[in-house]
């Protein structure tokens, strides 16, 4: 898929700010009866409104796993307490938390389980459960399954649904684009300007440098995030905008392992590493506490996903304005590229309770409950057109502006096997203190990679 114009379009409509970083969350729970719903009766008549989805009477129990991240549980409470209304005969067990993908992982392996599950945080990837045949295959189902309003889920949504080998076994109900944060009063008071590409990121981080801040950190016990905003979009700058590179990457592909663009995406790090840009303190520090230094202006740029701002939310200073650029990597003249994340809704292969999952799949990916996730979550859905640009905070803005450019390449989701997703991690948290080489990191992963395909 290249850059076509519903993408832009269909993105900077909906702008799906996801929670897929970890937030401050209460204990793990697991519920058997949500909450009666606060919503006013009009509201949730109108989300159980009967339809085809609908029409066969839901019974026995129904158990969904949800992991609680930086935008909450408001909204999994009100869905399923909707849900719960519209079919009375069916016992519904939550479970779920900040630790509940770690704390579920034995039932998984065991083969036991929940019906329904939300693929977000950490301990859960979609294409290794795929490759340890843990979820069930919706490719035929989703072409044709329409919600509770008797639309085509599929043509509702803004990103479509990854492949693997040609089959769909998650559909994506909230996006993110990682990107480089920054406080723009920060910019505005020290008359720092905006970087639009490498070059400029380099000279306004020796500016920065010489003001006394720490130009750039990242959470180095969760690598993932410098890898998402820097690393991969570097890659797909440098092999001339075409992300396909990453697709094949994921796919195992060792012949697409040893394409050149990568050394050349690592250098990018390597440079912010040599010109000691990097703050030494990343390497040990989680993602709250590297976001609170951020805050705190100790560091001027950290790249993180769109949820950042809703999950440090009680810590933002009043005076804090979130300035969001997709890409900084790409080099002069070049174009931005907007590296998306998703997180997925999915259907266990070994659901007891198959009919009421295909039927809370129905449920969710509606308008309605689109609308309800933007006012619960602070954030906008994958479905289209959900929020009003106007309503937005700026930094929505922002991304939306970057992702409907045509100076812009959206990248679809791409994700590796949970061994080589831990493999790029490790090498990268590496190059960042200079223990290995660009070639070395290739050679780590390339490694485990050749494993896979055993």
């Amino acid at each position: 898929m290249n850059m076509k114009k519903w993408s832009t379009m269909g993105l900077a409509a909906s702008m799906v700010l996801v929670a897929a970083g970890c937030g401050k969350t209460a204990a793990p729970a697991e519920t058997t009866k949500p909450a009666a719903s606060t919503a006013p009766a009009a509201t949730a008549a109108a989300s159980a409104a009967p339809t085809a989805a609908a029409a066969k009477k839901l019974t026995g129990d129904f158990e969904i796993q949800y992991f609680v991240g930086g935008y909450g549980d408001k909204w999994w409470k009100k869905v399923i307490a909707d849900f719960q209304a519209a079919n009375p005969d069916l016992k519904i067990k939550e479970s779920a938390g900040p630790k509940i993908n770690e704390q579920m992982k034995p039932r998984w392996i065991a083969g036991n389980p929940p019906d329904f599950v939300y693929i977000d945080g950490p301990e859960l990837f979609d294409r290794q459960m795929v490759t340890d045949g843990q979820l069930e295959d919706l490719t035929d189902w989703i072409k044709d399954a329409k919600n509770v309003d008797g639309d085509k889920i599929i043509d509702l949504l803004a990103q479509k649904p990854q492949e693997f080998d040609g089959k769909i076994y998650n559909v994506p109900f909230v996006m993110s684009s990682w990107g480089i944060f920054y406080d723009k009063a920060l910019f505005k008071e020290k008359a720092w300007a905006e970087p639009k590409d490498f070059e400029d990121f380099l000279a306004v981080s020796d500016k920065i440098k010489a003001a006394g801040i720490n130009p750039f950190i990242h959470t180095g016990k969760y690598p993932y995030y410098i890898n998402g905003a820097v690393l991969l979009p570097a890659i797909v700058s440098a092999n001339n905008n075409d992300y396909k590179l990453l697709q094949d990457m994921s796919t195992n592909n060792l012949e697409a392992w040893k394409n050149p663009a990568i050394i050349k995406g690592l250098n990018k790090i390597v440079q912010l590493r040599d010109k000691g840009f990097i703050d030494k303190a990343s390497v040990q520090i989680n993602h709250t506490d590297s976001q609170s230094l951020f805050l705190q202006h100790k560091d001027a740029f950290i790249p993180n996903g769109l949820w950042l701002p809703n999950e440090m939310a009680k810590d933002v200073p009043a005076s804090f304005d979130f300035g969001f650029i997709p890409s900084i990597t790409q080099d002069k003249g070049g174009k931005v590229v907007a590296n998306t994340s998703t997180s997925t809704f999915a259907i266990a292969k070994k659901a007891k309770n198959k009919d009421a999952a295909k039927a809370f799949m129905q449920f969710v990916f509606s308008k309605t409950q689109a609308s309800q996730w933007a006012e619960l979550s602070g954030a906008p859905s994958n479905i289209k057109g959900d929020i009003s640009s106007s309503k937005a905070p700026n930094f929505v803005k922002d991304a939306a502006k970057f992702l409907s450019s045509p100076d812009t390449v959206v990248v679809p989701t791409v994700s590796f096997a949970a061994d080589v997703d831990k493999a790029m991690q490790d090498a990268s948290v590496a190059l960042t203190i200079g223990t290995i080489t660009p070639e070395e990191w290739v050679k780590r992963v390339t490694d485990v990679v050749a494993k896979q395909k055993k």
